[in-house]
């Protein structure tokens, strides 16, 4: 007798593959296809370095960030694999921002003493918000700062080089350095559970907080790292100076910076 074929009920969910990666297992370095590959998501590697190149010094070489954003793609593309839940898109541009601010970090190139000044609005933020049990102001945080709402403004164009990072960036490690998420994750190729949950609770609280953030706040993050509008555009549809959009941006950052680093501390 004949056995019986499963029935939809039995058979296993058969997640989609990307077309471009439905022949991925044969895709090997230097072949054309990885060419081709490389060759259609440039523009992901433009967008990235184009967004950075308005919060960086005169003195960084953006042919070299662009260079570096290459190697991330590449190793995007070598190290995708299609079945592990992600979109391409979404894997590819957390290696090439990796990649960047990796080699920014190296560079050094936001000084101590901005990133200094940045953790000292963060710590103010973190104080107001802890005693009322809601964001502040821009007007409590200069009160609190002793500053004029002149000095603020000066004070936080400053800062901004500090605060430009990707939403996978807002933790910091006891000597207050940042560190990117993806730098504390294991090789994207092994499957690991712990990663996976270490991942959502991430996510999940970085939703959470975004969630008890100001209206303009959460809607210029979105804007900017969702929509992958630049500072301008932004600008544009709220009908603000690209300098407020900055302010705004900052300040979210380091709210968001502020209370992972509270709960990595809490969870310790």
């Amino acid at each position: 007798m004949p056995a019986s074929s499963p029935t939809t009920e039995d058979a296993a969910p058969v997640r989609k593959v990307p077309p471009q990666f439905s022949q991925y297992k044969k895709i090997r370095p230097g072949t054309p296809k990885e060419a081709e590959l490389i060759e259609q998501y440039l523009p992901f590697v433009k967008n990235v370095v184009g967004r950075l190149a308005l919060s960086l010094p005169s003195h960084v070489d953006l042919d070299d960030l662009y260079s570096t954003g290459l190697v991330g793609l590449l190793n995007a593309v070598r190290n995708y694999d299609p079945m592990a839940g992600s979109s391409f898109e979404s894997y590819a541009r957390v290696r090439i921002r990796g990649s960047i601010f990796d080699e920014l970090r190296r560079l050094d190139w936001v000084p101590r003493s901005v990133h200094d000044k940045a953790r000292k609005v963060q710590a103010v933020i973190q104080q107001i918000e802890q005693s009322k049990g809601q964001p502040p102001s821009d007007v409590e945080i200069a009160a609190a700062l002793g500053l004029s709402m002149n000095d603020y403004d000066d004070l936080m164009n400053q800062i901004r080089p500090a605060t430009f990072v990707c939403l996978d960036a807002v933790s910091g490690n006891e000597d207050g350095g940042e560190t990117a998420q993806h730098e504390t994750i294991s090789d994207e190729t092994m499957s690991d559970p712990v990663d996976s949950t270490v991942r959502n609770e991430m996510a999940r609280l970085i939703e959470k907080r975004l969630s008890t953030l100001p209206e303009m706040q959460r809607k210029v993050l979105a804007l900017y790292y969702f929509e992958d509008l630049r500072l301008r555009e932004i600008a544009e549809v709220f009908g603000l100076t690209e300098s407020r959009i900055c302010q705004i941006h900052s300040q979210a950052i380091l709210a968001l910076r502020g209370y992972m680093q509270r709960m990595v501390a809490d969870d310790r």
